[in-house]
């Protein structure tokens, strides 16, 4: 779990390129090769570099595409796609059933301890810890930085390594804490380290500025909706409602002025939903924090290019691979909306959306008519509509095997073609991109301050903050056209919609005690499809097993994939220690509950 304390895990010019930063007095501009001597580094620049390679680390991936654990960068990819979204069922592991059958089982819900997926996911997290600490236990002997820098230094490093152990925690539950104090590193996991990791982020808000040099550094804001996050992850309502009461600008229905991104934009939601997923107009005012991605950086790897999600582009398209990461038919129903612009809640399956499955692509297919939430043609790839500007879906052709994973492809985290020499990366065998990666976006923040007023009950406030999210949504700049010519996608959109595009807030007083919560949960299904959300949600809201157990009855008739779904209670809600874990504590870690 410990590593070599001083050691780099990347070149410290990749890093700076990273996180956007330029060579003024606090920054190096040399690269250092190998490790660094304790002499280099008890000094300003030298902790800087720890603090660049703190930051490297939240890319999950080492040198040639591999995860900081040793495997493929995939399987600790910091977009959760296994975890947060293939686990929690709004896709599917997608590519062919017998391709990466480690994923299969996290799908099914049938893990297991010595499944090596986990195992690099808990390596490379603890890395992440253990950089932190390398800048923090440094600090304590290096008396010649300033206060100043030593406290920007120290904040930014308990806001990362908060980060590092809120995944740890949410996804195996019980684990060991390891901070810049501790010598025994072979620590048990018997205490709960949530009160741990909020004393990192509120170190961090209280000492972070409100704005920072460069793009990709944490400020005090970000901090402030991390620890609100992990309130709501606690249940403690009131507490994180008296942040996003700070957080949330009066426009949208906070009390306060609102909180400001790194680079100083007021916190806000994007007119387009899509300038989430595209890099020409990445770190806006809805980027809370992001992993700042980066194309084309001459390393000649794809590690700074979402080389975790580097499987996820449709089969046997000009994308070039690999077909994973497709989302589910229960996904996309849950984009029909009914005669007043309001989503199925409950029973969105019985309303389904006309899709190509069993289709070849030379057999002809009619899009469905009826009435559709515009955000399911900016996640859901489908057939006969446009895919950016590369062309409309021709289904089965894009789809390596249907009958396994369903119909669709992923859209999150396709580059448009007109840009793709600048945000694509093709470097590898697999494509990457310069799309930043959200850790938390501005539209996370104001569903989950929705979920905090819900459970306060407050709710004519949280339909607020739902219907901000539902009207960014209903802007008409979110319409996806048709091409102007399907012959030529480069040549621009018509003014003729791709589908019939129907959507509308809730009305007022629809919230109420009954229904407040099942309409937040739903939108935060919708909005944050396929970031890696879906499963943790679930779980955090004690209706995983439920709602798993009714999408492998529903989906598993539809793919091959899930025929083993099961989802057992108090059990299946956190991921399980890994055995070699457990192996090398020598038995001072336990394994959660229901696992062997």
């Amino acid at each position: 779990m410990k590593t070599n304390k001083y050691r780099l895990w990347m070149p410290l010019a990749a890093s700076m390129a990273l996180l956007g930063l330029g060579c003024g007095k606090k920054f190096l501009n040399k690269t250092p090769q190998g490790s660094l001597t304790q002499a280099q580094i008890e000094n300003t620049a030298g902790v800087q570099a720890l603090l660049n390679g703190a930051y490297a680390a939240m890319y999950q991936e080492g040198a040639g595409n591999t995860a900081l654990g040793g495997g493929n960068a995939w399987e600790a990819s910091p977009s959760n796609w296994i975890y947060g979204s293939v686990a929690g069922g709004d896709s599917h592991k997608g590519s062919s059933i017998s391709d990466q059958p480690p994923i299969v089982p996290i799908a099914n819900a049938q893990e297991v301890s010595s499944n090596g997926f986990f195992n690099d996911k808990w390596i490379s997290l603890y890395e992440g810890v253990d950089r932190c600490n390398n800048v923090l236990a440094t600090l304590k002997i290096s008396p010649s930085i300033s206060s100043a820098d030593a406290i920007e230094f120290a904040a930014e490093a308990h806001f990362l390594r908060g980060h590092f152990y809120f995944e740890l925690r949410r996804y195996f539950h019980m684990v060991p804490w390891i901070d810049e104090t501790t010598t025994d590193y072979n620590q048990p996991n018997d205490a709960d380290i949530y009160p741990k990791i909020e004393a990192d982020f509120t170190s961090a808000m209280d000492s972070l500025p409100a704005t920072q040099p460069n793009v990709g550094q944490c400020n005090k804001w970000a901090a402030m909706c991390y620890l609100a996050k992990v309130y709501i992850y606690e249940q403690k309502w009131a507490q994180a409602k008296a942040l996003y009461d700070q957080i949330i600008p009066s426009s949208y229905g906070g009390t306060g002025t609102g909180g400001e991104t790194s680079n100083g934009l007021s916190y806000g939601l994007t007119d387009r939903f899509e300038d989430n997923f595209d890099a020409s107009v990445k770190n806006n005012k809805e980027s809370v924090f992001d992993v700042q991605m980066v194309a084309n950086d001459g390393t000649l790897s794809i590690a700074h290019a979402n080389g975790g999600d580097m499987l996820n582009f449709p089969y046997n398209s000009p994308f070039r691979c690999c077909g994973f990461f497709q989302p589910s038919v229960d996904l996309a129903n849950s984009y029909r909306t009914d005669a007043n612009g309001l989503p199925y809640v409950t029973t969105y399956n019985s309303h389904g959306i006309a899709n190509d499955e069993g289709l070849t692509s030379a057999q002809p297919f009619t899009p469905d008519a009826g009435n559709i939430d515009p955000r399911l043609d900016w996640t859901v790839a489908r057939r006969g509509i446009p895919v950016h500007d590369w062309g409309l879906h021709p289904g089965y052709n894009w789809i390596r095997d249907q009958a396994s994973a369903g119909p669709y492809s992923n859209k999150k985290n396709l580059y448009w073609q007109a840009s793709a020499g600048t945000y694509s990366d093709q470097s590898t065998w697999a494509p990457g991109s310069a799309i930043n990666l959200h850790v938390i976006r501005f539209a996370d923040v104001l569903l989950m301050a929705a979920e905090a007023e819900a459970q306060l009950g407050n709710y004519a406030q949280a339909e607020t903050y739902v219907n901000d999210v539902r009207n960014r949504a209903a802007n008409p700049a979110n319409i996806l056209y048709q091409y102007k010519s399907n012959s030529n996608p480069t040549g621009g959109f018509s003014t003729t919609p791709a589908a019939h595009y129907v959507i509308s807030p809730y009305p007022s007083g629809y919230f109420t005690a009954s229904t407040a919560l099942p309409a937040i949960y739903f939108e935060r299904k919708l909005e944050l499809a396929c970031e890696g959300h879906r499963f943790f949600d679930l779980a955090r809201w004690g209706i995983a097993a439920q709602t798993m157990n009714a999408y492998y009855s529903f989906e598993g008739k539809i793919t091959g994939d899930l025929s083993t779904g099961n989802f057992t209670a108090n059990k299946n809600e956190y991921f399980p220690i890994p055995s070699n874990q457990i192996s090398l504590s020598n038995g001072k870690l336990k394994q959660n509950t229901g696992y062997n």
